[in-house]
């Protein structure tokens, strides 16, 4: 359609062979990129006055953060530990899951497509639900507290890392799996042996990688309930205790940066 509506223009080469170069399509994008600009900011109501009138707030908010509140520290230190146990152990368990949903999901493992096709849906409803929403349902089911936060971590990892694993199985080379099963092994016996050795260090690497998200989410899981830190820094939000909010934030990004600088070294180690 585009080219109907600019045809290719001719060029003619050093040589004298004639050849056609297509327009470009940044324009069209352009144009395309503008009216999606437009009715996005008509829909969600964007305003670039209040944006610049109000973003004083945020500054005065972060100014009243520095300096946080050492003081505080003793106090935020269990919920800090609630939270640093719910994301170990949650991205422990739903690891460990992951590897038999990977392995009923993988069509070059399980030849009965009604099973992997079962497993690959629910992994990817379960990676549809944002975790605020499944720790809100969980809270429901089993309570407020680190449980519900404890669930929507395992969902979460087991959907992320699953769905990694089996692309990662589908791709492996199938040589070594057959020659397993000619020798008389079952499936299980020979995907232990031929094809988990291959995916080991990307497991166990895309494991680390979703324990250190995992940190970050578990921290505002408490806003629903959840437990753990997030449930501190939002009392202290409505009570406008900004320099304990400082110091939970800061407690955090210093939690947070170790476990992604350990977490790294171990990855790299891995591939």
């Amino acid at each position: 359609m585009y080219d109907k509506l600019f045809p290719p223009k001719q060029m003619v080469l050093d040589n004298g062979k004639v050849v056609m170069q297509k327009r470009t399509r940044l324009p069209l994008i352009l144009i395309i990129l503008a009216i999606l600009t437009a009715a996005s900011v008509q829909l969600t109501g964007f305003d670039l006055q209040l944006l610049f009138s109000r973003i004083k707030n945020f500054f005065k908010i972060l100014g009243e953060m520095v300096p946080p509140n050492w003081s505080y520290f003793p106090k935020l230190l269990e919920a800090l530990l609630a939270t640093l146990q719910m994301s170990l152990l949650g991205s422990m368990i739903g690891a460990i899951l992951a590897l038999p949903f990977a392995l009923l999901a993988s069509s070059n493992v399980m030849r009965n497509k009604v099973i992997t096709s079962i497993f690959k849906i629910m992994m990817s409803l379960l990676r549809t639900l944002p975790t605020l929403v499944t720790a809100l349902i969980a809270t429901f089911i089993f309570g407020l507290g680190p449980m519900a936060g404890l669930v929507a971590i395992i969902l979460f990892t087991l959907s992320y890392v699953g769905k990694l694993l089996y692309e990662q199985i589908e791709n492996v080379d199938m040589g070594p799996f057959q020659a397993m099963e000619s020798i008389g092994m079952n499936r299980v016996e020979a995907f232990r042996y031929a094809i988990f050795p291959q995916v080991l260090s990307r497991y166990l690497s895309t494991s680390l990688f979703c324990f250190e998200g995992n940190v970050r989410y578990a921290a505002i899981l408490g806003y629903v309930g959840a437990g753990g830190i997030g449930l501190l820094i939002k009392e202290n939000l409505g009570w406008r205790d900004y320099s304990n909010v400082g110091m939970i934030v800061f407690a955090l990004v210093i939690t947070v940066y170790i476990i992604e600088s350990i977490s790294e070294h171990f990855r790299k180690k891995l591939t």
